[in-house]
């Protein structure tokens, strides 16, 4: 008996491998094949030997940033990683721990390419996070507004870094996107300390360091498609035109580089409809705060903008996130990946606060405010001009067909009802997952990521993390890598977002590969959301689940209650009470805390569902 059991059980797996293999070639045409030539090319070069050359020449004496200074002895400075862990630094990190696990460091003396692949089962973003130089311009802003030591500690720190850091050595150099945060950092501490036009010898010997790590596997990041590309891309822009003026060899050429794929990307990231390639409310603010930046680059130095297409697609899309954003938080949806990127921070801003990114790109590239009651406080450090164009107007509800999302809003609530429609790679399987924000709080709630290299990664990305149903706990699509999915999904049936008699509604369903039907229908009036899910097909059981915010819930008869929100299921015409339980969430990278979670078993004969908020 045993040894069938283990026949049965290895015939299975060899089933599931073949399965995986075929999803792959079915899915590989949906990447591009550019794309995925960038991606293979890179990767045998690699292989072959293939090695970036780093600057030669050791990095000249002297101060990074303004003249030479005393380090005075000043307060403790703290860090906030990833937007929420403060860390108390008496001086510069070691740029080497990992400040989450103490115990753990990197290996300074691998070579840049092997350093990665070598550090198993540990986030490399935790060693990159004090890398990323967020401290720079906020240094020099302290000392533009008069702190004695500001500067001091600027140069302190990044001369303390390049000793630590020696060109393509170590962890700091394998990711070319990490080394372009860098370059944008050094940029704005520039812009700020308005020195830009003349960097010192030791400023120009790292920028030009950076851009010979960035240039060579520009393509790699351009063939995956995401924020990699437009990140690199920017800072080749500001590497490449800040080169020439100190005749940077080949300066010129990657000047024009940068702005080819800045403006490629701007069109290729940002879809016509404004809704984001990475299906990801963080991972847009990050592609939109590197578009402003390369655009406010291109001002300061009297540089040639974007050309009209690409600003009206950044537009779109920074018009896309303010559609999303609750005006009393300036919190938005966590809706796809979220890794816990806060680029162009100089204000310490807070991380769920999305509307000094919204507030820049509409200064920047519509010379409009985006609401009529905030002001990023960055366009006054970096003296933005006033705006001559209307105020935008308060979001309504929209459809967005290119990314897959209905967005239902009136004046008490927001509702994001996301959908299938995949040009891109998806990133987590929450197709028609419901978020709905009521008076300021985010009352059904997404998962989040928590982090890219925990065992639970592929849990926050899965269905049963969602707000939607799941059929024999199979996920929506297979995965067939870490951030892979298989078998895209295609809606059936979207009906876009239609306001009527005070009820706003919106639609839309689709089938998974084993034939199981979901369609669901939403309807919010003014205190309450309604929502109508119709399922079919093979499945055996069936399960809803709904994310509840923090709080004291008890079930009642029918539903659960809070006090203040109240929900009801009726399955098939007849009231149902669910079970309530504790789950997960992930609301800044690395951060996990528990939230309330009602759930409820479904029959195969099961046919409608309806579940009513009210609020």
């Amino acid at each position: 008996m045993d040894v069938q059991r283990r026949k049965n059980k290895g015939l299975v797996a060899q089933v599931n491998r073949i399965e995986k293999v075929l999803s792959l070639v079915r899915t590989v045409p949906r990447l591009g094949f550019v794309n995925v030539a960038f991606v293979v090319s890179y990767r045998l070069r690699l292989f072959l030997g293939w090695r970036p050359k780093p600057i030669v020449r050791p990095c000249p004496a002297g101060p990074f940033f303004g003249e030479t200074q005393k380090t005075e002895t000043t307060s403790p400075i703290v860090e906030t990683l990833f937007g929420w862990k403060p860390v108390k630094l008496d001086g510069p990190p070691d740029w080497h721990a990992n400040p989450f696990v103490s115990s753990l460091r990197n290996d300074p003396s691998k070579e840049w390419h092997t350093a990665l692949t070598e550090l198993k089962n540990v986030d490399p973003k935790h060693f990159w996070e004090f890398s990323r130089f967020y401290w720079a311009p906020r240094f020099a802003l302290a000392a533009r507004n008069g702190d004695a030591n500001a500067l001091a500690n600027l140069n302190t720190w990044i001369s303390d870094w390049v000793a630590a850091n020696p060109p393509h050595q170590g962890l700091n150099w394998s990711c070319g996107q990490e080394a372009s945060i860098r370059v944008m950092n050094l940029a704005l501490a520039a812009l700020i300390l308005e020195n830009y036009l003349t960097p010192n010898p030791a400023l120009q010997w790292l920028i030009e360091a950076h851009a010979k790590r960035i240039a060579p596997t520009l393509l790699y990041a351009i063939g995956q498609d995401n924020n990699h590309g437009s990140a690199e891309a920017c800072a080749l822009f500001i590497a490449g035109s800040w080169g020439r003026s100190w005749k940077m060899t080949n300066a010129r050429k990657l000047e024009k580089r940068g702005f080819y794929w800045l403006s490629n990307r701007a069109l290729r990231l940002i879809q016509q409809d404004g809704s984001p390639s990475q299906y990801s409310v963080t991972y847009h603010r990050a592609n939109l705060e590197v578009f402003s930046l390369s655009e406010l680059w291109a001002m300061r130095l009297d540089l040639t903008k974007l050309p009209v297409n690409a600003r009206n697609r950044v537009t779109q899309g920074a018009r896309w996130l303010h559609g999303l954003i609750d005006p009393k938080s300036g919190d938005a949806p966590n809706i796809g990946a979220n890794d816990g990127s806060h680029l162009f921070n100089i204000h310490n801003a807070n991380y769920r606060d999305f509307r000094p990114c919204v507030s820049f790109a509409a200064r920047i590239f519509d010379q409009s405010e985006a609401f009529p009651d905030y002001i990023d406080p960055r366009t006054i450090t970096l003296q933005i001009q006033n705006p001559v164009n209307p105020t935008w107007p308060t979001a309504r509800s929209s459809t967005h067909k290119d990314g897959g999302f209905h967005v239902l809003r009136n004046d008490q609530a927001i509702v994001t009802l996301r959908y299938p429609s995949f040009r891109f790679r998806p990133s987590q399987a929450d197709m028609l997952h419901v978020d709905l924000w009521a008076n300021g709080t985010n009352l059904l709630r997404d998962a989040g990521t928590f982090s890219y290299a925990a065992s639970t990664y592929t849990w926050y990305g899965s269905a049963a993390a969602h707000n939607t149903i799941t059929f024999d706990e199979h996920d929506q699509m297979p995965r067939i890598g870490r951030f892979l999915f298989g078998d895209w999904l295609k809606a059936k049936r979207v009906t876009s977002v239609e306001e009527k008699n005070q009820k706003i509604t919106a639609a839309s369903s689709f089938s998974d590969r084993f034939d199981n039907h979901h369609a669901r229908e939403l309807s919010l009036g003014s205190s309450e959301l309604i929502c109508a899910d119709t399922i079919s097909g093979p499945f055996k059981n069936a399960v809803l689940r709904w994310r509840l915010p923090p709080g004291n819930w008890s079930l009642t008869p029918t539903g659960a209650t809070n006090g203040s929100m109240t929900l009801t299921i009726d399955v098939d015409g007849k009231p149902q009470q669910p079970s309530l339980a504790t789950t997960y969430e992930s609301r800044h990278y690395q951060e996990e805390t528990k939230i309330s979670l009602v759930y409820l078993t479904l029959s195969r004969s099961t046919k409608t569902i309806i579940t009513k908020v009210t609020f």
